[in-house]
């Protein structure tokens, strides 16, 4: 089956997003068209690179093999640190301005590999290979790049398309079920934001999804794809329609930040925060409870996620503060009034969001028994 190719505008100018089974044996000749480098450097995880190295071998550029540079791709590891590690290695490889990189791996190799492409000699050419379902559907296509602070989730990057993005669904099989699971927390952002076909869907068919069915794949993940470039195609710099990705992140992030990030995987704190984003909307009278509830259900469908944590409302909300999204000191959240819809909100009172960041702990016990509850007023 041919792949599908979907098409993303940015400032640098259009890239595209190569998307199908198999595509990685396509990938030598694909970068091939992108011009001639004087290197090839593939970046990437040691993990990563045991579960698809030969694979990756066998597809890219033979002067790439000796050009592998490993780091570690956990979340406590993205940061400054490992950012000049790398941006080293490149340096005593010998990379120059004429250089490749190549991205293979999940959301914290894309956005440490992205950074790095960004900054070394102010910018080489980039190309992208994700392997997990968060980054198939969502951090390897938009430019955006970044690490983190002690003070907050992605805090220090830059804007840097790449030149491609190849997107092989065969890849997600070296995934543990668990980390295949929390990416799809992220497919379900897509269905509450943009469409609500996508999300009746997964309402249908999440149990296919979570089983790799391949004719699963083949519709989600173009399709999230495509909502995604048609977003970034259109708000490159997140000045405004771009924020709609980020339902449920800001709960989310702050979710990674007061557990240091060694209790959630990403997806699993995106779904704890789109079911507190879901409330919040509910209790600003925007969301109403019924789509509340698909919600809520369809992400208690994905399966068991670690508990939220016991820490103070006031602790969460200041790890909110430092959210890029936060203007002056107000918080913004991206709401969703129905199915398929999104837009930013701010100036939310504080007893309000403390009522939400209470009761979301106790959201996955049902919708149903929420609403008998009282809890969704609806």
């Amino acid at each position: 089956m041919k792949p599908q190719v979907i098409p993303v505008r940015s400032a640098a100018g259009e890239y595209a997003v190569l998307c199908g089974a198999g595509i990685l044996r396509d990938a030598a000749e694909e970068i091939a068209k992108l011009g001639k480098f004087s290197s090839v450097v593939v970046l990437t995880s040691q993990k990563v690179w045991r579960a698809t190295g030969k694979a990756v071998k066998r597809a890219i550029p033979r002067d790439a093999y000796q050009n592998v540079h490993l780091f570690d791709d956990a979340e406590t590891k993205k940061n400054m640190r490992t950012v000049e590690l790398l941006c080293r290695k490149l340096t005593r490889a010998g990379a120059d301005r004429k250089s490749l990189i190549v991205a293979v791996g999940g959301g914290v190799v894309g956005d440490v590999a992205g950074f790095v492409a960004a900054s070394y000699l102010r910018g080489v050419a980039l190309v992208h290979v994700p392997t997990t379902l968060v980054a198939q559907v969502d951090s390897s296509i938009g430019g955006k790049t970044g690490v983190n602070l002690p003070e907050g989730k992605n805090m220090v990057g830059a804007f840097y398309a790449p030149r491609l993005v190849l997107i092989d669904t065969d890849l997600l099989r070296t995934l543990p079920e668990w980390q295949f699971r929390s990416g799809v927390a992220e497919v379900i952002k897509y269905g509450v934001i943009a469409d609500a076909g996508l999300f009746s869907y997964l309402e249908q068919n999440l149990g296919k999804l979570l089983r790799q069915d391949r004719d699963a794949l083949e519709y989600v993940i173009p399709r999230c794809v495509e909502i995604k470039a048609d977003v970034v195609s259109r708000d490159e710099r997140e000045s405004g329609l771009r924020e709609i990705l980020n339902f449920g992140h800001t709960f989310g992030h702050a979710l990674e930040s007061v557990t240091r990030y060694r209790r959630y995987l990403h997806g699993e704190a995106v779904a704890w925060g789109m079911i507190a984003a879901a409330l919040l909307g509910r209790e600003l009278g925007i969301t109403r409870a019924d789509n509340v509830s698909r919600v809520v259900a369809l992400i208690r469908t994905m399966g068991k996620m670690p508990d939220w944590p016991r820490v103070a409302a006031r602790k969460l909300i200041v790890a909110m503060l430092s959210d890029k999204k936060t203007r002056a000191g107000e918080l913004r959240f991206v709401l969703s009034p129905r199915i398929g819809e999104a837009h930013s909100s701010e100036a939310v009172p504080m007893n309000v969001l403390q009522r939400v960041i209470q009761m979301t702990p106790k959201a996955l016990a049902g919708a149903a028994e929420l609403r008998e509850a009282g809890k969704l007023h609806g």
